[in-house]
């Protein structure tokens, strides 16, 4: 195959992603942009949390919360919990690399407060254990993960919402995870600012 063909194939495998994920989270995008303002509009706080490229999603979404998205607003609160390097290496030296999310989700996580959870799996144990640790301490969750009906859609109670990309291509998903946060970003901006 010459590389024109492969470049071709990727983008029509990820525009057909996208329309698939489109008719199939219309409405549950929306509901997780309506959990976030919520959040927010209470004065509660946004924490993300992912590995590798999710790692990379969680702070895209705290970056585009706590700076700007695409209008002039104040900042609003939100974290990655994949930033603190010290807090993770030390989490994961002195427990084990499964609680370096959950152990943070105890300590910074407020009643009323949002978890967004991504995993392009599904299955990250540590992301999992957070989503627990989020409902422990009575947060709500939007699991952002691949299929639906993996372990992380399992651990979400009835006022969390799962947004899982139908596709079981790492590289679809996590081109779409990057869609849906700029969706709630903009919906949220849209919501509190009026745009």
């Amino acid at each position: 195959m010459n590389p024109g063909d492969v470049i071709r194939s990727h983008f029509d495998s990820s525009i057909e992603t996208k329309r698939a994920a489109c008719d199939q989270l219309a409405t549950d995008i929306p509901a997780a942009a309506d959990l976030m303002t919520d959040c927010l509009l209470n004065d509660g706080k946004i924490l993300a949390c992912g590995n590798g490229g999710s790692a990379g999603d969680a702070m895209h979404i705290a970056a585009e919360l706590v700076n700007r998205f695409e209008m002039e607003r104040p900042g609003l609160p939100a974290m990655a919990l994949t930033a603190d390097t010290p807090t993770v290496t030390a989490i994961a030296n002195d427990y084990s690399y499964d609680e370096v999310f959950s152990r943070q989700v105890h300590a910074l996580g407020r009643p009323g407060d949002v978890l967004v959870a991504i995993s392009t799996s599904g299955t990250s144990t540590n992301v999992v254990a957070a989503a627990g640790a989020a409902r422990e301490r009575d947060l709500r969750i939007i699991a952002l993960s691949g299929r639906p009906g993996r372990r992380l859609g399992s651990a979400l109670g009835p006022e969390d919402v799962e947004l899982a990309v139908p596709s079981d291509s790492t590289a679809r998903v996590q081109e779409v995870h990057l869609l849906i946060i700029h969706c709630l970003c903009d919906l949220i901006d849209r919501k509190l600012f009026g745009v």
